[in-house]
């Protein structure tokens, strides 16, 4: 009985055994290389596999996805004998899980050894200016030469990237105070513009005022010479209305000798208030004197005897009725105001020509119109 147990337990761990070793599941994205006696026999793809126990073994399991392995920073000489690390990171996927199983013993190490060699080249044929400005370049001969190198390992690169390319401290040093150098230089570039736009825009603003300034003073000019003009022309025609006013009030009056013996008693006073006279005469019978001073002052040419004629007295216009000047006809007001003035005198003249032609009426020779001989002047 107790043989049959352990003849049972041993079958039953057989059977165990056999179902462990006959059955595999394969995850996604995943491929199980079988060997048979040592030799490849298949690929287990995703899901429930059969094998033959004890014959078919799983060697490898195969991750399909895309993988991404970075590099520790490697030491690389550049072309102007500059030492440089540069770290780099390499994105790739396995197409062929045989070949990268039986191609290549270890194809993460040969692709970081690949990658270094590659690297030490490419950067070889740069100087450091040339290796700091084109990764993109590097990075695109770098994936070049490793895919075509990995394609017979069943594997593709699909990307580069360089994570850092780090100079010498002090070459790092230099390159700082090259940066700020040239910071500083293109901040005083921007501050010359900055101050030589502000001078032109000064400037310009200078000449627009001096321009504007320069347009008002002109106008100004010609305001100040028109008002002047009209002042002018108002002035010429009030003088010839005063004249022609005068004239015609003069006439309308019809003055005769009394009225000048009059007008010269009128300028006695004022005669007699000059500084420079210093000795006055006068006549010892005045009131003689008075009587006939008509007949002593004799006949003025033009003047005569006792006013005749008809004259109309002028009517005295509204001095507010300012005929108004305006620029089209300036020059025409201008024009009537010189005619009236030269009209006044020639008329003052004519009737001065007339005044002379006239007969002069015979001297009176009543007493009361003799004036006595003057007394001689008392000497200073």
């Amino acid at each position: 009985m107790i043989g049959f147990l352990v003849v049972l337990a041993i079958v039953a761990v057989l059977v165990i055994v056999t179902l462990a070793k006959s059955v595999r599941v394969v995850q996604q994205q995943t491929v199980g290389i079988v060997e048979r006696f040592g030799k490849y026999k298949t690929g287990l793809q995703p899901g429930l596999n059969l094998l033959t126990p004890f014959v078919d073994k799983v060697r490898y399991t195969i991750d399909m996805r895309e993988q991404v392995v970075s590099f520790p920073p490697q030491g690389v000489i550049t072309e102007d004998n500059l030492m440089v690390s540069i770290d780099s990171v390499i994105y790739f996927q396995v197409n062929d899980p045989v070949r990268a199983t039986y191609e290549i013993s270890n194809y993460i190490q040969a692709i970081e050894q690949l990658t270094m060699t590659t690297l030490r080249n490419i950067i070889g044929g740069m100087d450091l200016e040339q290796t700091l400005t084109s990764r993109e370049e590097i990075n695109e001969k770098l994936r070049y030469v490793l895919d075509e190198a990995t394609g017979k390992w069943g594997i593709r690169v699909n990307r580069v990237e360089l994570r850092s390319i780090d100079p010498p401290p002090s070459i790092q040093d230099s390159m700082e105070k090259q940066m700020r150098a040239d910071r500083d230089k293109r901040a005083a570039i921007l501050t010359a513009e900055g101050m030589r736009q502000s001078a032109v825009l000064s400037a310009e603003g200078q000449k627009q005022s001096a321009i504007l300034t320069a347009q008002g003073d002109k106008e100004s000019r010609i305001l100040r010479a028109q008002a002047e003009r009209e002042a002018r022309i108002l002035k010429a025609q009030g003088e010839a209305q005063a004249i022609t006013t005068v004239f015609n009030a003069i006439h309308a009056g019809k003055p005769d000798q009394g009225l000048l013996a009059y007008q010269y008693l009128q300028m006695l006073p004022s005669i007699a208030q000059g500084d420079s006279n210093k000795l006055w005469i006068i006549p010892s019978e005045i009131g003689k004197a008075m009587e006939g001073l008509g007949s002593a002052v004799g006949q003025i040419a033009g003047i005569p005897q006792k006013a005749e004629g008809n004259w109309q007295a002028p009517e005295i216009s509204d001095a507010s009725a300012t005929p108004e000047v305006e620029g089209g006809v300036q020059d025409k007001a201008v024009a009537e105001a010189d005619n009236a003035v030269q009209e006044a005198i020639a008329a003052a003249q004519s009737a001065a020509v007339s005044g002379r032609t006239a007969p002069a009426p015979a001297p009176s020779t009543s007493p009361e119109h003799t004036l006595p001989q003057a007394e001689p002047p008392l000497e200073r």
